[in-house]
């Protein structure tokens, strides 16, 4: 397959690459996470319903999407307490992103986009994106695929909560795989709700996670049991139409040359790194 049709990063060989470079193609990069979801759900909800959507973003934009290996893994001690989760210390998350799209840059690519699906690896994608910006010549940007779907799903949505092993999360989840959805198992949870706080940090106000072993023993926030493969596919094309229109605007973003306005000169060794 040539450059210009593979839209998978590592099936290109060494010699492709650098027409894929030339093609000004956007590198994706997929994050999610491997943690509990409910007794309903599988442990790679985060990180299979990411890649899903990053790789049908590729064969739909293939001219001008390359699409890495996802990033499992994330940020997920306050879930630990129940079995499987695996947890990433932010440093090292943001540490290992951030050699990923340095390389990336590195090679010439000059558009590089972190797609996450974890609402934890939100800070940290935003800081992987913006130390790649200033540690390169090139652009990164950070998006959260499920954000870009959030107005379609509203117009069917039935449940007030959108937050874990949900409505929203079950839904694309049947649409994509029904066969690894217990949904008999299916069961609503709520975390505890203050004036300006949550537990599972969903007040407009207060940025608060707390362990979740401490106020469920189920670990759902939000309502799967109206999930439906039909709401999934809402879901599913929103998503993918947001990525398409946002990796085009990315695309031709401009990169201009920095204007310095010091008037006398800087002290040039000092680094931040």
């Amino acid at each position: 397959m040539s450059a210009a049709a593979e839209y998978r990063y590592e099936r290109l060989t060494w010699e492709e690459m650098n027409e894929a470079i030339a093609a000004r193609k956007v590198v994706v990069l997929p994050t999610g996470s491997t943690e509990q979801h409910g007794p309903h759900l599988p442990l790679d909800v985060d990180a299979f319903l990411v890649e899903s959507v990053c790789l049908e973003l590729g064969r739909r934009a293939a001219d001008r999407v390359l699409v890495l290996p996802p990033v499992p893994f994330g940020l997920n001690r306050h879930h630990i307490d129940f079995p499987g989760t695996i947890h990433i210390e932010p440093e090292t998350f943001i540490a290992f992103c951030l050699c990923v799209t340095k390389s990336v840059a590195y090679h010439g690519f000059e558009k590089i986009l972190i797609v996450n699906g974890h609402g934890s690896n939100t800070p940290l994608v935003d800081l992987v994106a913006r130390k790649t910006v200033l540690a390169t010549q090139s652009l990164c940007a950070a998006v959260n695929y499920f954000s870009l779907a959030l107005e379609a799903f509203g117009r069917v949505q039935q449940t007030p909560v959108i937050a874990h092993a949900d409505e929203l999360e079950t839904s694309l989840y049947l649409y994509l795989a029904p066969e690894r959805v217990r949904m008999h198992k299916a069961v609503a949870g709520s975390d505890v709700v203050g004036k300006y706080m949550t537990s599972d940090s969903t007040s407009p106000y207060v940025r608060f996670n707390d362990y979740w072993g401490r106020w469920t023993n189920v670990g759902v926030h939000g309502d799967p049991t109206a999930a439906t493969a039909e709401k999934g596919k809402v879901i599913w094309e929103a998503a993918l139409a947001g990525l398409i229109e946002l990796v085009d605007e990315f695309r031709a973003w401009p990169i201009a040359p920095r204007s310095d306005q010091h008037a006398k000169p800087v002290q040039a060794e000092i680094s931040w790194e």
